[in-house]
């Protein structure tokens, strides 16, 4: 299934997720990186990578998702990625799942190696809660369950991107156009940090 190009996503897009060691992106690092790239309404490619945080993942984070400290112990580092991945997001708008949390590590971990990065961000927390504030709840497990998506492997970073791809594309057999451009162009015509506040 391909996604009906809605002005608003004419430009190439990168859905993503991010498995990190903590929450807080300025003293934790990232441990996997899962992205689908879509342009003209298609998927064109997607990619993952265990991340070497260079640190101890705790042991509830291994327990949520699965990656263990031997798991990363000889993949890159961040830094050994970095140019490699900031060529492939550029010029794409950045989708996540509480975009605010993946971009925030993204900008670190891009600044600790000399890169700015500052994409169009589309929250799909946010787009959710515009289009169906009826619902009390839009975390992804809620997003999967209300909307029928398939996710072949949860809490990890390409099985949970691969999600937000669905989600956009099924969105659109449920909502009206217009509502779906306008709930986009109010994320999407913001200021960055704005956007991914």
């Amino acid at each position: 299934m391909n996604l009906t190009v809605l002005p608003a996503l004419s430009q190439p897009m990168v859905f993503l997720d991010l498995e990190t060691t903590g929450m807080a992106a300025a003293q934790e690092r990232i441990t996997e990186i899962g992205l689908v790239e879509v342009a003209g309404g298609a998927c064109v490619g997607s990619w993952s990578q265990l991340v070497n945080p260079q640190r101890d993942i705790p042991p509830f984070i291994q327990s949520l998702t699965g990656i263990s400290d031997a798991m990363v112990e000889h993949a890159p580092t961040f830094a050994e990625l970095a140019t490699g991945l900031f060529e492939r997001l550029s010029g794409k708008v950045l989708i996540a799942h509480n975009a605010r949390f993946d971009y925030g590590f993204l900008k670190h971990e891009f600044e600790r190696v000399g890169l700015s990065y500052a994409p169009r961000v589309l929250c799909t927390v946010k787009l959710s809660r515009k289009l169906f504030p009826e619902q009390r709840r839009h975390n992804l497990d809620s997003l999967i369950e209300r909307h029928g998506l398939s996710c072949s492997s949860r809490h990890r970073a390409l099985g949970d991107a691969e999600v937000l791809w669905q989600f956009l594309q099924k969105i659109q057999a449920e909502v009206d156009a217009e509502r779906i451009e306008a709930a986009l162009r109010l994320q999407l015509d913001a200021p960055v940090a704005a956007a991914a506040a």
